[in-house]
């Protein structure tokens, strides 16, 4: 029992390291690294009680018997955990602080005065209740309808079919008379070639709809079936399709904002910067495929590998090139590559990304915002979470819970400012008139 006691205590220690320090997207085992660094860091709370809870057991047992040198070993290793748990859970906590931080700068010291309702004490807190739950996510308040086709002529196929379908989230509360509810798109990730419409985003969108959003996350087509631009055709399709009949959900379509994360991070950015853009409209040219605002999670942003990293150059020469572009044609690479994209016009941004990322270097979130700020007119605000790895909300944590908070405030913030220039501009067309 001695000897398993000290490779469990080995395990640890070794995943608790990983969390704190990754290995980088350049590595080979950085996908690895990833998926326990992920796991670790983002369900820190329950590892640390289950180390804690072990090992109290683990001497309750031995208390008679006395320890030996293995013993030894594994307490120091399980010490060294539980102080490392400690420190992701403090960066957990802390992430709440770095978002505040990031709207204020990005908006305004005082920017929650636009915001009505003002937000509550416990909108500001860790949800525990959530955290000690990670993985439920249903919420009675919200309701989905879905598989909703979004293309006019769905192909024979089924699994193709299934590729364009979305899922509406709506509050069962029903809206006033009148009333239309911003919406959020919400674009799932995967690399490109894996995930569903109902994997990803669920803490986010469970949170708006409770709160009066339409969320719509949409299927679009996946590599290596699919090559680019197919994937940013099919969701601009569903974006037009949203625009067309969201209203019929108690949807607002003149305010859309669009969300994702990883692959999804990286397509939202897009939908965002080629609004209208009737290269990637084929067949629907003239439809309106603008958006209000964007929320990338840890995007991909430098496909085309224009900050020359190691990491960008194994994943467009090994990956990109091979399974999603099918070519060598530098031209596609950079039309695929958000800070080649950038435009005066772009809506507001807020990217959020990990400081620990080993799947997205979080070089390429800091150039995109840095290019943004240069050009856009509207403001691009920029939160890097300290210990934060990849996909860190894809179920609830401590970190999740604050960054869904913090894009709710921000996207509550841009429809605030929507609602007000389109009052403004009735106003003026009324006087006008008069």
């Amino acid at each position: 029992m001695g000897r398993r006691f000290l490779k469990l205590s080995a395990t640890g220690a070794a995943l608790t390291l990983n969390g704190l320090r990754p290995l980088p997207g350049s590595n080979p085992l950085s996908v690895p690294s990833f998926f326990g660094g992920w796991l670790t860091s983002e369900l820190a709370p329950h590892n640390l009680a289950i180390t804690v809870a072990g090992t109290s057991g683990y001497l309750a047992r031995k208390r008679r018997r006395g320890l030996d040198r293995d013993d030894w070993i594994a307490l120091g290793l399980n010490a060294v955990s539980i102080a490392g748990l400690a420190v992701l859970i403090r960066q957990g906590v802390k992430s709440g602080e770095v978002v505040e931080a990031a709207l204020t700068e990005g908006l305004a010291d005082d920017y929650v005065a636009k915001l009505d309702p003002a937000p509550a004490r416990k909108d500001l807190a860790t949800p525990w209740r959530h955290v000690l739950l990670p993985f439920r996510f249903k919420d009675e308040r919200v309701r989905r309808f879905p598989d909703i086709p979004y293309t006019p002529d769905p192909p024979a196929d089924r699994k193709a079919a299934r590729r364009l379908l979305l899922d509406i989230y709506t509050s069962r509360e029903p809206a006033a008379p009148g009333e239309r509810r911003p919406v959020l798109f919400q674009i799932h990730g995967g690399g490109w070639v894996i995930g569903k419409k109902d994997e990803q985003g669920l803490p986010l969108m469970t949170h708006l709809a409770a709160r009066g959003w339409v969320c719509v996350a949409p299927n679009y087509p996946l590599s290596p079936k699919a090559t680019w631009p197919e994937h940013l055709i099919a969701l601009k399709r569903a974006l037009a399709w949203t625009k067309d009949n969201i209203a019929d959900y108690g949807g607002d379509p003149s305010f859309i904002a669009v969300t994702g994360g990883s692959a999804g991070g990286h397509l939202a950015s897009l939908v965002a910067l080629t609004a209208d853009d009737p290269s990637y409209q084929p067949g629907f040219e003239t439809a309106d495929t603008s958006v209000q605002a964007c929320v990338p999670f840890y995007g991909a942003y430098d496909l085309a590998n224009v900050l020359e990293s190691k990491a960008g150059d194994q994943r467009l020469d090994y990956f990109l090139a091979r399974t999603v572009f099918k070519t060598k044609d530098r031209a596609v690479f950079e039309s695929a590559t958000p800070i080649l994209r950038v435009r005066e016009d772009a809506p507001p941004f807020f990217v959020i990304h990990g400081a620990h990322d080993s799947l997205a270097p979080v070089e390429e979130a800091r150039e995109l915002v840095r290019r943004l700020r240069e050009v856009n007119k509207e403001p691009v605000v920029y939160a890097e979470l300290p210990g934060a790895q990849h996909a860190f909300d894809v179920f609830h944590s401590i970190r999740s819970a604050h960054v869904i908070r913090a894009a709710e405030r921000f996207l509550r913030w841009v429809h605030a400012d929507h609602v007000n220039v389109a009052a403004s501009t009735r106003s003026d067309a009324q006087q006008h008139l008069g």
